[in-house]
Formats: C-alpha cells, sequence, structure tokens
C-alpha cells in the first residue's frame, strides 16, 4: 500500500513530533536545574525509583502536577522556584513520572 500524504499533513505531523521531542528534552533540563537537587541524591524520592512513584502516580497527572505546582509535605511550590511556569514544572513532572513508572 502506497499512501500519499499532504505536503501540510506530513509537515503538520513533522511539527508535531518536534515539538514533543522538544518538550520532553525541555522537561529534562529543567528537571536537572530545578529539582535534581532533591530527587536525584537528596531526601525527596527519587527519579527511576518505581517503589516511590507509582503510589504517587497512581493518584493521577493532575494530582502530581497539582503538588509540584502547589507544594506538598517538604516541597515548596514550584520546587522553591516561583520563575517557572506551570507549563514548565508540568513538563518535569512529565519526565520524572516516565523516568519513574
Amino acid at each position: 500500500m502506497n499512501v500519499k500524504l499532504p505536503l501540510a499533513l506530513t509537515a503538520a505531523l513533522l511539527i508535531s513530533v518536534l515539538a514533543t521531542q522538544a518538550q520532553a528534552t525541555d522537561g529534562e533540563a529543567i528537571f536537572e536545574n530545578n529539582c535534581a537537587s532533591c530527587h536525584d541524591g537528596g531526601s525527596a524520592p527519587q527519579i527511576g525509583n518505581k517503589d516511590a512513584w507509582q503510589p504517587r502516580i497512581d493518584k493521577g497527572m493532575d494530582t502530581l502536577y497539582t503538588n509540584a505546582i502547589d507544594g506538598v509535605g517538604g516541597m515548596p511550590a514550584k520546587g522553591g522556584n516561583a520563575d517557572l511556569t506551570d507549563d514548565e514544572v508540568k513538563a518535569a513532572v512529565d519526565y520524572i513520572a516516565n523516568e519513574s513508572g
């Protein structure tokens, strides 16, 4: 089967894939610059630790986002960086969840 996609649709699909990849990269960079000091060697749940993260992930991404944005337990809102946008925090949460769940 030879399916030819119109150029505009092909371009839109490519842009979507690249945007998704960029978001994943941004989430990793945001994590490294803002979250790693606690979640990669500190006292917070460690990235990649499925036993620590699975119960949190099971509560749903909206709960994870809210906790990261507003703060929870000993974690301050936005990990202590009020300059982060909600979308940047969500990208970091997505990165942590993907690496940990």
